[in-house]
């Protein structure tokens, strides 16, 4: 086993804003999860690995033959992708859905403590002040629906957003290579594990076809995506930039069930999209 590793490479800048647009456009896939899943009928953990299990097609699809070599990064990226899918479903069964997507987004926190180490990516005060401004801002977003109950569950959740950090940074370690092949590898070790849970309870064809929605639209083509984005975008901000999703995912319940969010979730969700944004605009004027 080799380690992919390396002082991070210089921008280029006709692919950093595209990178960024990926991020943006990840997140909103993504965001589509909490809606589609609910229209499931079927065990938790079934739908992780059935979900995956069709985006591992999508990958092989788009990859034709993958290039598996089992570097540690490679390996990596693979545990860490499948640990982050399934520690968020038992999470999300062990506490509440808002503790469960809101401790997953604490990932740029150990990001911020771990990329200068094991990336040589310069955590910036910049950097800092935006991941505690995002953080504050999603705390507001979730007030009203925060539970302390579910200790189990939070931790659970706790260890997702470990799992996401260490994703996206073996991930980032193969910014040379082709980081696509290890959430390949993740799907299938999902698939593996969730796809038994299907004895429990058989989805019906609505059920089927939303699987179908959440494996090729919510998970293959945005992580798709988001590998093509890390390889000209740092750690940090594959962690941050997706910090989107869990705004718009009860955006979407508002659209579709009618739960509409509450002032104090308008204000977080605001103060989280200016600091991403302002932190971009300055990133970019700073390299202009």
């Amino acid at each position: 086993m080799n380690i992919q590793t390396s002082v991070e490479a210089p921008v280029i800048k006709n692919e950093r804003p595209k990178a960024i647009l990926f991020l943006v456009i990840t997140a909103t896939f993504w965001s589509l999860g909490g809606l589609l899943i609910k229209s499931v009928n079927a065990h938790p953990f079934a739908i992780a690995g059935v979900r995956s299990a069709i985006s591992a097609l999508v990958f092989l699809a788009v990859l034709g033959k993958p290039k598996i070599n089992w570097s540690i990064a490679q390996f990596g990226a693979a545990l860490s992708y499948a640990g982050t899918v399934i520690l968020f479903v038992l999470a999300t069964k062990l506490t509440t859905a808002a503790n469960a997507i809101l401790l997953q987004y604490t990932a740029p926190i150990y990001v911020a403590l771990l990329s200068g180490w094991l990336l040589k990516e310069r955590t910036r005060p910049l950097d800092w002040i935006t991941v505690f401004i995002v953080i504050g801002g999603m705390a507001l977003f979730f007030m009203d629906s925060l539970s302390t109950k579910g200790v189990l569950g939070n931790i659970v959740a706790i260890a997702s957003g470990v799992c996401f950090a260490l994703q996206a940074m073996f991930l980032r370690m193969q910014k040379k290579g082709s980081p696509w092949e290890s959430i390949f590898l993740g799907n299938i070790l999902t698939a593996i594990i969730g796809i038994p849970f299907l004895s429990i309870a058989w989805p019906n064809a609505s059920g089927w076809l939303n699987l179908l929605i959440l494996g090729v639209v919510q998970l293959g083509l945005p992580y798709i995506l988001y590998a093509k984005a890390i390889k000209h975008t740092s750690a940090l901000e594959a962690t941050l930039i997706p910090v989107i999703e869990p705004i718009l995912n009860p955006i979407w319940v508002a659209l579709f069930i009618g739960e509409k969010p509450g002032l104090w979730s308008l204000i977080g969700g605001l103060i989280v999209l200016a600091a991403i944004t302002i932190r971009c605009v300055l990133v970019e004027v700073r390299k202009c």
